[in-house]
């Protein structure tokens, strides 16, 4: 009887040991309800076809709250989360902080071809010091709306190429529209004190052949053509008037999403996420808009700046051949098709952007391709969020008026040099 029992105890122990062994995947992410809802049933289908257990870690929509909830247990080495979605704008910070799983050898045995997603994407964001330490799941980059009806009604028959045609565009159209329409403005984008003022700022210096320059060690940002790109911002407001007095103040993606809805506005600088919400049903520009890229200075050609989320494995994680196994479901054709679909996100993979099914039900995917073969991503750097910092105070005076382009670009190169250099001494 004693056997029997030292026997079946033992077997108790064995089972409850095997039972501790089996590793379960955290998947940190976050974004609106229906978003998590759709994860959701990838997580069911994605634990169907592999028998890996998903939990999901449900992060806030905002973006600075979903960073700072991954620093946290990144800092402390925790396991969990396993896997996770970052902005592009993280990559390098976490890489730099040793934070990341390089994905090299998972890639080449499993034989994926980088060449499935935008060359530029992985090149410039994905790698760091020549690892691969993440994959891009959702691909974004600023472009430009415009008004077909209004462009067609004073014979124009193409959106504009250069920044000299916008204005002249506006400067016409706005000028008749308002006869009708008092609140009309010709161009509105984003340009209060944000991150969303630096990816413009960017586009803008970055289609005059400029941008923010590392050079020897050296971020160089006082360059004569981002000077002539900043006076060209502050003039949109100020000289020529085609964008509204409180672009500097309040004018964020949804503020300027919502006024060119509202039949405001002749052109938008904004992501693609607009598109499916000016055509909704209570849209006052519904089969009223057409995209492009956008516009360039004339010796320039057309920049977006890189947007987007993108996947990666914590270096902590108890469980990495399983988070690889997650990782490859994410990025596969099926999945990166349905969150299209499902989402309206903008998938890493090319060849989708070609998909008879995603043309139908979307067709300006096809415009979206040439877009996003022309992204150039933030720098990559680790202590870019304090670059942006002082980016976003320097054109933020420039708007207002405060400071000269080149007054305010001058010293904001001199505090981010500080910057550089303090970071080097840690």
């Amino acid at each position: 009887m004693r056997f029997f029992l030292f026997v079946l105890l033992g077997i108790f122990f064995l089972a409850s040991c095997a039972k501790k062994e089996i590793k379960v995947l955290t998947f940190a992410v976050g974004g609106a309800p229906n978003e998590i809802d759709v994860w959701e049933k990838f997580v069911d289908e994605f634990e169907h076809n592999s028998g890996i257990k998903v939990n999901i870690l449900r992060q806030p929509t905002d973006t600075d709250q979903r960073r700072q909830g991954l620093v946290i247990p990144l800092k402390a080495r925790k396991s969990d989360p396993d896997i996770f979605l970052m902005d592009v704008a993280w990559i390098a910070q976490f890489a730099a902080s040793g934070w990341l799983k390089p994905l090299d050898d998972y890639v080449k045995e499993d034989g994926i071809d980088a060449r499935i997603f935008f060359s530029n994407v992985v090149n410039l964001a994905d790698k760091y010091k020549g690892n691969l330490i993440a994959l891009p799941v959702y691909v974004d980059g600023g472009l430009l709306y415009y008004r077909k009806d209004l462009l067609k009604k004073y014979g124009y028959t193409k959106s504009p190429s250069t920044w000299q045609e916008l204005v002249d565009y506006c400067l016409r159209v706005q000028g008749d529209v308002r006869k009708y329409n008092p609140d009309f403005y010709g161009f509105v984008w984003q340009g209060a004190q944000y991150e969303g003022l630096v990816c413009n700022f960017l586009e803008f210096t970055g289609s005059n052949n400029g941008g923010i320059i590392f050079e020897d060690g050296k971020i160089l940002l006082n360059l004569s053509e981002n000077v002539e790109a900043a006076r060209f911002m502050c003039d949109l407001i100020h000289k020529y008037k085609i964008s509204p007095a409180n672009t500097f103040t309040e004018m964020r993606e949804e503020e300027v999403r919502i006024f060119f809805q509202q039949g405001n506005a002749l052109f938008e600088r904004n992501w693609p996420y607009a598109w499916a919400l000016h055509q909704s049903d209570d849209s006052g520009v519904k089969d009223k808009v057409g995209i492009a890229p956008l516009p360039h200075f004339r010796s320039g050609k057309s920049i977006a700046t890189l947007g987007g989320w993108h996947i990666g494995i914590s270096r902590y994680s108890d469980a990495k051949k399983e988070s690889w196994e997650f990782v490859k479901f994410v990025i596969s054709y099926e999945t990166q098709k349905n969150l299209t679909l499902k989402l309206g996100w903008n998938p890493a993979r090319k060849e989708i952007y070609q998909d008879k099914e995603v043309i139908k039900k979307i067709p300006h995917f096809v415009d979206l391709r040439t877009i996003f073969e022309n992204t150039y991503p933030r720098p990559n750097l680790p202590y870019y969020t304090q670059i942006s910092e002082v980016l976003q105070r320097s054109l933020n005076a420039i708007l207002a008026g405060k400071l000269s382009a080149g007054v305010a670009l001058k010293k904001a190169e001199e505090e981010i040099q500080n910057v550089t250099q303090r970071y080097r001494e840690e």
